[in-house]
């Protein structure tokens, strides 16, 4: 792992150690962060799984009673009858923060129905199964609504579970190995420059103490160290 370029002192020692602690505590905040998200997606994953295949199957009832009504009625009666829409609404889009991904709320509000049986054509002309058809489609709105809102909440929460798990994966296999062997390395430095010093110093003492030695051989006056113990 490549070290940080940085001055072998005990002060840059002291502050990648600090970088290090807190990028262990990050650490742990992202893993938990990206656990909480996974437990959110799978949430919305399973309840999609499960609105999808109830809307699925309501649209199959829905293309099978069009396919029949297509079959008994003319194209010209059916487009006639279906080309003016008997339902309008808007659609207001809010927005909730789920673990720091703000993601959207579709509400459907209608604006005018037009009568209480929704359909907007006349009954002498037209077959019962394209009632049968948009009244199946009429009542499955909302489940497709909330399909929508549940997979946009699904890929915004993919996403930043994504960008977690680099930053996770970048903490654990980049930046905090890379701090720990800069401490290191550090370490070794101040360790093998203590120990030079160390050397040098036991080298002054003997050559000092060999000076004496020779003083003494010839007669002359020595300096004495008081700290060393006089005999008695």
């Amino acid at each position: 792992m490549a070290e940080l370029r940085v001055n072998p002192t005990r002060m840059e020692m002291k502050r990648i150690q600090g970088r290090y602690q807190t990028a262990r505590k990050g650490h742990k905040l992202l893993k938990d962060k990206r656990d909480e998200l996974m437990k959110q997606f799978l949430e919305v994953v399973r309840e999609d799984k499960k609105l999808r295949e109830r809307v699925e199957e309501s649209l199959s009832r829905v293309y099978g009673s069009f396919a029949v009504a297509s079959a008994v009625s003319s194209p010209k009666m059916l487009e006639e009858a279906l080309i003016c829409p008997k339902k309008e609404g808007e659609l207001h889009v809010d927005y909730k923060n789920v673990m720091s991904v703000t993601v959207p709320v579709f509400q459907m509000q209608l604006l005018s129905e037009g009568g209480s049986d929704g359909y907007n054509y006349g009954m002498a002309f037209t077959s019962g199964e394209l009632d049968a058809s948009l009244r199946e489609l009429s009542g499955i709105m909302e489940d497709m609504l909330r399909m929508a809102e549940l997979e946009k909440t699904a890929q915004l929460l993919a996403e930043e579970i994504e960008r977690t798990r680099r930053r996770v994966n970048a903490l654990e296999y980049i930046l905090m190995p890379q701090y720990l062997a800069t401490i290191k390395s550090i370490k070794m430095k101040l360790d093998e420059n203590e120990r030079g010093n160390t050397t040098r110093l036991m080298k002054v003492k003997d050559m000092m103490l060999k000076a004496q030695t020779v003083q003494k051989d010839d007669g002359e006056d020595v300096w004495e160290d008081p700290m060393q113990p006089t005999e008695a």
